[in-house]
């Protein structure tokens, strides 16, 4: 089997790394946090390396789960001299972060050059389902080959992969779901704020969509539960969810299509990070634009 170096130990690093282990694949984990990554290693049978030069010489597929695209581009090209220059002709990147998909086209190229392949594989699903092992991944790719050669790898940690098409659709197509996501959750809040200004009650208002054509993944999933309780834990962080939004419209310049619902979105939830911060639950975000806290 092909031995996995996997580059990133977060909350969703943590599970699908465990998750490689059990589907039997050699794992090499890197993270910045050197204890954090032996300590992780340890725990659910898999090496650490102490260097982006030691991962590189021990794997053929690299995974990451980084931040952002930015972070992927300095790990592999830059930091101590680039995590690509240690990898041998033919080994594969497998980008399964939230990045921005023209900067992941524009990446290609230049992994290109050493004999890297390049294929971006985001993930739906949050932790829970990084858990479960049953995460959604979006792939894209330019070349066939290195599609099949990745999806041994993406089906341990997902039960459903997607072809989405050429090298950075994966990543335009989970920011664009996050942004239908983002634009329902906003379009809910709005709503309840004016049923709670004119009398109604928002948990009638609620179970009324869900019952009707306002129904969405937000109404089901997020206010009942977690926004009307003020429990606000939903498990994804509101600066993750800006994050995906920017990146949809950013697309959206990109592409010389300043379209008004992305740009709004991405306005509204701007906003909400800019008075809360990153690390609240995105649920939160109904109380800034309510006017609480």
């Amino acid at each position: 089997m092909e031995r996995i170096g996997f580059v990133g130990i977060g909350n969703m690093g943590r599970p699908m790394t465990a998750n490689i282990v059990k589907s039997r694949f050699p794992l090499t984990l890197y993270d910045a946090n050197a204890e954090a990554a032996r300590a992780h290693a340890a725990e659910i049978g898999a090496n650490a390396a102490a260097s982006l030069a030691e991962l590189g010489a021990a794997s053929d597929v690299v995974v990451t789960m980084l931040p952002n695209g930015k972070i992927v581009r300095e790990v592999m090209l830059e930091a101590d001299g680039g995590l690509a220059s240690q990898l041998k002709p033919g080994a594969l990147l497998i980008d399964m972060s939230s990045s921005d998909p023209i900067g992941s086209r524009d990446l290609g190229p230049l992994l290109a050059g050493p004999g890297i392949g390049f294929v971006d594989a985001p993930v739906s699903g949050a932790v829970p389902r990084a858990i479960a092992g049953t995460l959604t991944i979006m792939l894209g790719s330019d070349d066939p080959a290195l599609s099949q050669r990745a999806k041994p790898v993406l089906l341990s940690m997902g039960n459903r992969v997607f072809d989405t098409g050429p090298l950075g659709s994966g990543h335009a197509m989970k920011a664009l779901n996050n942004f239908v996501a983002a634009a329902g959750f906003a379009a809910v809040a709005e709503a309840l704020i004016l049923a709670g200004r004119f009398g109604l009650d928002p948990k009638v208002a609620v179970e009324i969509m869900n019952v009707s054509t306002g129904r969405n993944f937000s109404t089901e999933n997020v206010f009942g539960q977690h926004v009307l309780t003020g429990d606000f834990a939903t498990g994804f962080a509101l600066g993750l969810l800006a994050k995906d939004v920017g990146i949809a419209a950013g697309l959206a310049t990109a592409l010389d299509k300043p379209l008004p619902i992305v740009a709004e979105t991405d306005r509204w939830w701007q906003a909400a990070l800019g008075r809360l911060g990153g690390t609240v639950d995105h649920s939160a975000a109904f109380k800034a634009w309510n006017g609480e806290g």
